[in-house]
């Protein structure tokens, strides 16, 4: 071969080689393209899987969230009178309340020993009708001019008739003849007007709308139904503005009275003035009761009022924190708590709730026999194992009942702020563990009672007042309903005729119950 050709040849080659390096540059530059795309969708799919990842994390946070709104919701719709706060009134009829008491074993009706009430004839009626025999009522002899005797007598106790009694009064005038000055002998200072209602119907009246809580229009129509009144919704409004204002030095007395008590019960409850919320609160002994009525439930109210700060022996109440800080004792309603912890068993399944309610009401029998004995005090022994039960108790409940985590790292910078949220059954814990003298003051002090039914029963009659007109229009109204509702509830409780009181009220003289 010559040079030539080795050279066409070597050059032939070379051209090829060039080609196949060119291919090859060619493959490897498609080759980092699709290297690079790869790379832009990997990147792509990473921050679509990071998205995704992130909307997973906030949907499950939503998710537990909505979760414990829903065990929340639920828990609200499982509560009733039975095992919460809640009226009777309240309840849905889903399923009948669980009474907290016990079968006493005695049978229905009246006890063997207990004196009954039945109606019993008077000595002195005011009318009798004799029923004459005219004729033998065999042969049919005439027996009218035979002397009769009476072997039985029946009575019928009725209203009279219905009718009102008008008293007139006349003046005389007489003229001297010494002078011959013309005097006229003065009306009594009741007698003001020419025609006008008498205490008895402004009792009455006063005594529907404030004692019975009829409202004003159908009071007023009863009274034109029942005596032929025409009586006017305004009239009976400034028979009650007249009784309230003659209460005023009464209602000073009984606050002191009720700040002199050595156990009193409080409680409050929520009542509509015109288009305001307030609240009607009320400081009660077995014997005295006072209402007043605040746009604030809390200390605000309290301390306007007066007697919280004054009073310096006992107040049972349902632990509403506006009661604690004064100087008063206190003492937690345990029929509360006996609710509460019918939730807990019921609804979370936790044995120590039932094992507490069990504790609590042998407690409330131990006072009761120690009491039925003429003790004043439990025996120290019987003390001490109630006192360790009662510890007990608060542990097995602790345990069943951690305390929530702390957040991680994570979580320490989203989390609100203030303590972790804890469960109802934790919180009820931490009451009955921190709160333990307050619970269980009945135990060491035989004056204090288990619970606060005594409040709660004077507020009753507030709720009935609220069911019937709905709310208050002024605020003058409500100040005057709470000041006569006071009086009524306490002639009540002594025994003192309402009626007869209101009479004299009117009158200007009130009937002081006893304060002391």
């Amino acid at each position: 071969m010559t040079k030539d050709e080795e050279l066409a040849q070597l050059r032939a080659e070379k051209a090829v080689w060039c080609e196949t390096f060119r291919r090859q540059d060619e493959e490897v530059h498609q080759l980092q393209q699709e290297k690079q795309i790869l790379r832009e969708g990997l990147k792509q799919a990473i921050q679509a899987l990071e998205a995704q990842q992130e909307r997973i994390t906030t949907l499950e946070g939503l998710l537990e969230a909505q979760q414990e709104r829903i065990t929340t919701l639920e828990r609200q719709q499982a509560k009733d009178s039975h095992n919460s706060h809640l009226p009777p009134s309240s309840d849905r009829f889903v399923r009948p309340a669980k009474s907290l008491r016990k079968k006493s074993g005695k049978k229905a009706g009246g006890q063997t020993g207990h004196r009954g009430h039945h109606l019993r004839q008077v000595q002195t009626p005011d009318e009798v009708l004799i029923h004459p025999v005219l004729c033998c009522e065999q042969c049919h002899h005439d027996l009218r001019a035979q002397a009769a005797d009476m072997p039985e007598r029946r009575q019928v106790l009725d209203l009279p008739p219905k009718r009102l009694w008008v008293t007139e009064h006349r003046v005389e005038e007489k003229q001297c003849p010494r002078c011959f000055h013309l005097t006229r002998a003065p009306f009594p200072a009741a007698v003001s007007a020419p025609a006008q209602y008498g205490t008895g119907i402004q009792a009455l009246a006063t005594y529907l709308v404030q004692g019975q809580a009829v409202p004003y229009a159908r009071a007023s129509q009863l009274l034109q139904e029942l005596l032929g009144v025409q009586l006017q919704a305004s009239s009976i409004a400034s028979f009650v503005k007249s009784c309230h204002q003659q209460l005023t030095e009464v209602e000073s007395h009984l606050k002191a009275a009720v700040v002199q008590a050595k156990v009193i019960h409080q409680d409050e409850t929520r009542m509509r003035v015109g288009k305001s919320g307030w609240w009607i609160h009320v400081c009660s002994t077995d014997r005295l009761t006072h209402y007043a009525a605040h746009p604030s439930r809390g200390r605000k109210a309290l301390n306007a009022i007066g007697i919280a700060p004054q009073f310096r022996g006992t107040s049972v109440h349902d632990g509403w924190k506006s009661y604690q800080g004064y100087a008063f004792t206190q003492a937690w309603c345990n029929v509360h708590h006996l609710r509460e912890l019918t939730c807990v068993e019921e609804d979370l399944k936790q044995p120590w709730a039932g094992k507490m309610q069990e504790l609590l009401l042998d407690m409330k029998a131990e006072v009761e026999r120690a009491k039925a004995l003429g003790q004043h005090a439990l025996d120290v022994l019987v003390l001490a194992g109630l006192l360790r039960r009662y510890e007990e108790i608060l542990a097995e409940g602790y345990l069943a009942n951690p305390p929530p985590r702390a957040p991680s790292k994570s979580e320490q910078s989203q989390r609100k702020p203030g303590r972790p949220k804890q469960s109802p059954a934790r919180n009820l814990l931490d009451r009955l563990s921190g709160g333990k003298w307050a619970v269980l003051r009945f135990l060491l002090d035989f004056a204090v009672p288990f619970d606060n039914n005594q409040a709660e029963r004077d507020l009753r009659m507030i709720k009935v007042q609220q069911k019937v007109s709905g709310c208050f229009r002024t605020e003058e109204g409500v100040a005057m309903f709470c000041r006569i509702r006071s009086y009524l509830s306490t002639l009540r409780k002594q025994g003192i005729a309402l009626f007869s009181a209101l009479e004299h009220t009117l009158s200007g003289h009130p009937v002081l119950p006893a304060f002391s």
